[in-house]
């Protein structure tokens, strides 16, 4: 599967969403759920389906000052194309 363009605007896949298991975040998909903590939980909260990836790294740069975009950009992807292709994500 290829990997989001910088336009995509991520988003979770059908029946897929925001639950908590005790005091802990987690997504719950048709599966099963999994936990998601620091940025890939800052990255997730961000795929509303309104923000693309630019934005998304964008902000993840901001929020982590110092960051190299590019290799932002590079994680981002990484981790949204691993969660497309469990059908937690689509783009």
């Amino acid at each position: 599967m290829p990997r989001p363009s910088d336009s995509s605007q991520p988003r979770f896949a059908s029946g897929c969403r925001w639950g908590t298991q005790g005091e802990e975040r987690v997504v719950l998909f048709p599966e099963g759920m999994i936990r998601v903590q620091g940025t890939g939980q800052n990255i997730l909260e961000l795929c509303d389906g309104q923000h693309t990836v630019q934005e998304i790294v964008a902000a993840l740069s901001e929020k982590f000052s110092g960051g190299d975009p590019t290799k932002i950009r590079e994680d981002v992807g990484s981790f949204l194309e691993a969660l497309q292709q469990k059908r937690i994500v689509d783009y």
